[in-house]
């Protein structure tokens, strides 16, 4: 029986396309002076900063290139985001039902916490872990395992909504089910998910509730 259900950040409860994908574009114009093709970057939503800095800009220091990135994502982060439609209600429906309720994020705390502030749902979630409360992130198990712990859950009773396949292997690395959410952008950058498949697939967000 499901108790507890964890729920993703970026591209999941909340739009954050366009402040990533400008951030992205902000630092290839300071580092090498071009912008980088769309779908390119969104194939890497998901993924942890420092690996895709390194990816991208091999030959410049992580931390120079993560910091031009963060520094125009802390600046328009507040403008640019937006609550998709349906979440705030699903997510204050699953708390007045009494599941457990967690948030799974590879974001900084701040801009996590000022998003939640923004759209009136940081009351929704139970147990917040963010990039800085583990040491190991997405695909590894280990912020979803500490999620867990926060709340006092079994594996076997919990459930995490994503869109990238990330969230799917890190839900899956713990042995939690998986619910792959089709509104995201991330979600058409890899259609053939292969190993990553979700247990579910929803397309709206009250679609959970018949899951649960």
């Amino acid at each position: 029986m499901t108790d507890t259900v964890l729920f993703d950040f970026d591209g999941t409860i909340m739009n954050t396309n366009d402040v990533i994908l400008m951030s992205w574009q902000h630092t290839f114009r300071i580092l090498e002076n071009r912008e980088e093709d769309r779908d390119r970057l969104i194939q890497t939503f998901g993924e942890p900063l420092e690996d895709t800095m390194r990816k991208f800009f091999p030959h410049v220091p992580t931390d120079e290139a993560i910091e031009i990135y963060r520094s125009f994502h802390r600046d328009n982060f507040g403008e640019l985001i937006s609550l998709f439609p349906g979440m705030k209600e699903l997510l204050e429906e699953v708390k007045r039902r009494g599941f457990k309720t967690g948030l799974v994020t590879s974001r900084l705390r701040h801009t996590t916490d000022q998003g939640l502030e923004k759209y009136g749902i940081d009351h929704c979630f139970d147990a917040i872990v963010t990039a800085e409360d583990t040491d190991r992130h997405k695909p590894d198990p280990e912020p979803v395992n500490t999620a867990l712990e926060k709340l006092g859950s079994k594996a076997e009773n919990a459930i995490m909504l994503g869109d990238t396949m990330f969230d799917i292997m890190c839900a899956r690395n713990a042995g939690v089910k998986s619910v792959l959410v089709s509104w995201s952008v991330a979600v058409n950058a890899h259609e053939d998910l292969g190993e990553t498949a979700p247990d579910y697939i929803i397309h709206k967000p009250e679609e959970l509730l018949e899951l649960i």
